[in-house]
């Protein structure tokens, strides 16, 4: 990966990592779960619009042949990713959450594999086996004691899905629009669904805390906007499996941003299932896949 697509990708991998936190601090400061997400991707959607309005910027509307292909990637993408983490954390803790969304490039190489015609080796599918079982002890360990998988940890992962199916599918789209115009089409597609969280909303805003506010505040700007933006753009460099195993790192970032604002720690268990699975992921990403990968090909035919 190239220097630029690296810095770009590890930038966005960084904020979203602290978005968990800042997540949790927004449910527990007064916001309710669809509230919250609604209020974040408003705050996202003026912000793109008002960059969308200003003089002087060369930014176009989409072409009618793709928005079809935005729409549902918007919903794909933004609408059931954030919808499944943000109802999700309302039972599992920041740090857990931010460790199911990393097993995102597992996803990712799967739906290469199949789609974009990535090859695996041997060692590659023994990373997949092996970052699935860390999966499986991550959303075991959610429970505490229990060893039954809570519905938290269940909407989580299919939200790390979800992202992947985005971050796959939106690269043929790269070709033909920046990386701020596509960013802006996703995220106001994805925000229209969340306006069915809308009653309540101008209680909540009155009600919530200021902390809760500021939390927010940063999430729709942050890793709702900019950290897209950056994303983007480093897919336009890189293929989507290389830049996506960055992923493997925002567990740690949430664990951290986690414990030092909330306090909190994922548990023993859910450690052990991180562990395993980012080392799951780290087999696939450096080992497992053959250099006579056929991804450049198929992924303009699905262009």
């Amino acid at each position: 990966m190239n220097a630029k697509a690296f810095s770009l990708a590890l930038f966005s991998i960084l904020i979203w990592g602290s978005s968990f936190a800042a997540i949790r601090v927004g449910l527990q400061g007064g916001y309710d779960a669809g509230q919250n997400v609604l209020m974040r991707f408003l705050i996202a959607s003026l912000l793109f619009l008002i960059y969308a309005l200003w003089p002087g910027t060369a930014f176009r509307l989409p072409y009618k042949s793709d928005i079809i292909r935005i729409l549902v990637l918007g919903w794909i993408g933004i609408s059931v990713y954030h919808i499944f983490v943000t109802f999700g954390m309302e039972n599992i803790s920041a740090g857990t959450a931010g460790m199911l969304v990393g097993s995102g490039p597992i996803f990712t190489a799967l739906i290469a594999y199949f789609v974009l015609k990535e090859r695996l080796t041997g060692l590659g599918w023994l990373g997949l086996a092996v970052g699935f079982t860390g999966i499986s002890i991550i959303a075991l360990g959610s429970a505490g004691a229990s060893l039954a998988m809570t519905g938290g940890a269940l909407l989580v992962i299919i939200a790390a899905l979800a992202s992947a199916v985005f971050f796959v599918f939106q690269k043929p789209l790269l070709a033909r629009y920046s990386a701020i115009e596509l960013t802006a089409y996703f995220t106001w597609a994805g925000t229209l669904p969340f306006l069915l969280f809308s009653p309540g909303l101008l209680d909540a805003v009155q009600n919530a805390s200021m902390e809760a506010h500021f939390a927010t505040l940063y999430v729709g700007i942050f890793p709702a906007a900019i950290a897209y933006v950056t994303w983007s753009a480093a897919l336009s460099m890189e293929n989507a499996s290389s830049v996506s195993s960055l992923i493997y790192l925002e567990p740690a970032v949430a664990i951290a941003v986690a414990w030092m604002w909330l306090h909190e720690l994922p548990t023993g268990m859910s450690l052990a299932g991180g562990a395993i699975a980012i080392s799951g992921v780290l087999i696939v990403s450096l080992l497992g896949r053959s250099r006579r990968s056929a991804s450049r090909k198929t992924t303009e035919s699905i262009a």
